[in-house]
């Protein structure tokens, strides 16, 4: 068997039109997909994420959709670890691989590299968890060691704290000195990227359309479901259409205010994207969606 894959990514805006390019693709290379969208990872959001139809998830096998509960734990390290499991399964398969979605520092993540961890050894993993039962006196401990990594760590952060914890208990280095004496190593090298470009003006009218379709299938009901079963805790519970919806129930605005929002913040979001893509990667294509599928086509 040939265990030798292809592997693009096609990145671009909210509401560019990836997904459906994605899959004219994948049907026509014998690929999967895999998103890098941070919230079509998460189950049981759907309308607010725009996940693909679950007929459009039938016609081609997607993976980083609803892997986890919204109550979960998401991180760049756990995407990476993911990513590989994919790539593996494609080998085994004999299948090609398409990366696609908005959430582009994800790619940029597997093309960067993460650096590797010290042994944790169960004596090490213990005592931090002891440690952990005080957060701020955890905190405050790795800020005096290191000051410049953990400003941009924020006082709650269990996930991260806990990690540079396990590297200081692992290997008596600080984080900062962990890292420097352990440099990433990229996951992937030299994937070829197409990029979406829209025009602003055509793509604002995208996300209004595809905002006012969210409130037809369903999107107050959604975000009470979520609300209920999950409270407003979750990181995932402040994401656009989330929060906007919340502001509704609780009050703050109008149903027509509610919808304003959630279309300006998410072409506040598109802008960022943009500026993202065209900004962070060597090796792109960029063109208009039309022209996008014919050029992929041709470099195959």
């Amino acid at each position: 068997m040939n265990n030798e894959i292809k592997q693009l990514a096609i990145i671009g805006a909210t509401a560019s039109g990836k997904s459906d390019l994605a899959i004219k693709i994948a049907q026509k290379m014998n690929a999967y997909i895999l998103s890098i969208d941070s919230l079509s990872i998460y189950k049981e959001i759907d309308i607010v994420s725009a996940k693909p139809s679950k007929t459009e998830l039938e016609s081609v096998k997607h993976f980083g959709i609803d892997v986890l509960s919204p109550h979960e734990y998401f991180s760049v390290d756990i995407f990476i670890d993911l990513y590989k499991e994919v790539f593996s399964t494609c080998q085994r398969e004999g299948k090609n691989l398409i990366i696609v979605g908005g959430t582009s520092f994800y790619l940029k993540s597997l093309m960067q590299g993460l650096s590797r961890l010290p042994e944790i050894t169960d004596a090490v993993s213990r005592h931090v968890e002891i440690e952990l039962h005080d957060l701020p006196k955890a905190y405050d401990f790795l800020s005096k060691l290191d000051p410049i990594y953990m400003k941009n760590i924020t006082p709650n952060d269990k996930y991260r704290i806990e990690k540079m914890l396990l590297i200081y208990e692992a290997s008596h280095m600080s984080p900062s000195e962990w890292f420097e004496a352990n440099p990433p190593k990229p996951i992937i090298e030299n994937l070829d990227i197409y990029n979406i470009e829209v025009a602003r003006d055509v793509l604002r009218e995208r996300i209004f359309k595809r905002t006012n379709k969210m409130l037809e299938l369903g999107l107050i009901d959604e975000v009470c479901f979520l609300e209920q079963k999950y409270t407003r805790v979750p990181h995932a519970m402040n994401a656009i259409g989330i929060v906007e919806v919340l502001e509704f129930l609780d009050g703050k605005v109008s149903k027509e205010v509610m919808l304003q929002n959630i279309a300006t913040h998410t072409a506040q979001l598109a802008k960022r994207q943009e500026t993202f893509n065209r900004t962070q990667f060597e090796r792109i294509t960029n063109a208009p969606l039309k022209e996008l599928e014919d050029i992929i086509l041709g470099y195959l």
